[in-house]
């Protein structure tokens, strides 16, 4: 379901697992909630898959194929009853590589995070499993999406790797807003942005003089210059 909110942005309310249809309907900027559950993955979580070749104990494809690079802020309030008041988005692109199998193995439809990936990722590996890509809107809204979580429904490998880097499997509500960053043709938000922004902000390194104390590795070209 679409609505226009007052600043033309148009908001989708998404039921997970969403229907091919309702993926591909999505277009850049679009303000998405979800509905349904979505599980939570990080560092622990692709090492201990992919690299130690450790099959969960939980079939994930059956999840609602959204999955969140995100460390819930968990309180244990009693032996297995769980408290979820806040999360936040870790930066994706650290799990670019583990993309190709992930999207493909596990059915997902929905990848939720940080700063987005590289164009070339969407294009390669997100088109051909038919993924979109949604990033948090900016910090500070760790409670706002906090407020989306309804319940924790399951926990995979809590003991292994701990609250923080655990499968969390998530019963959610309205959880949002996430900005469609990548939709299923590739496009990406941030790199539109970037050919926008990049031919001004490289016409102001033209002149620069070198720095009287520059610090180790400070240089004046915007080619070789590593933020």
């Amino acid at each position: 379901m679409a609505d226009q909110s007052p600043g033309g942005i148009r908001e989708i309310n998404l039921t997970l697992p969403a229907s091919q249809e309702d993926i591909a309907s999505l277009k850049l900027g679009d303000a998405v909630y979800l509905n349904g559950l979505v599980f939570t993955g990080r560092e622990g979580v692709y090492h201990r898959i992919f690299e130690k070749k450790v099959t969960p104990p939980m079939d994930i494809s059956k999840l609602g194929g959204a999955t969140f690079h995100c460390s819930p802020a968990i309180c244990e309030v009693s032996p297995g009853v769980y408290n979820v008041p806040s999360v936040t988005a870790t930066a994706s692109f650290r799990f670019a590589k583990y993309m190709p199998d992930f999207l493909e193995r596990f059915g997902i439809q929905i990848v939720i995070g940080k700063g987005g990936m590289m164009p070339d990722v969407y294009k390669k590996v997100f088109v051909p499993n038919g993924t979109v890509y949604l990033t948090t809107v900016g910090y500070g809204l760790g409670a706002i999406y906090g407020r989306g979580i309804r319940r924790v429904k399951d926990v995979v490998w809590k003991e292994e790797l701990g609250l923080a880097q655990a499968i969390w499997v998530l019963e959610v509500e309205n959880f949002g807003p996430f900005m469609v960053e990548s939709n299923v043709l590739g496009e990406s938000l941030f790199e539109q942005a970037n050919q926008e922004i990049n031919p001004k902000l490289m016409a102001l390194y033209e002149g620069l003089p070198e720095p009287a104390l520059k610090r180790l590795g400070e240089v004046n070209s915007p080619d070789i210059e590593v933020l």
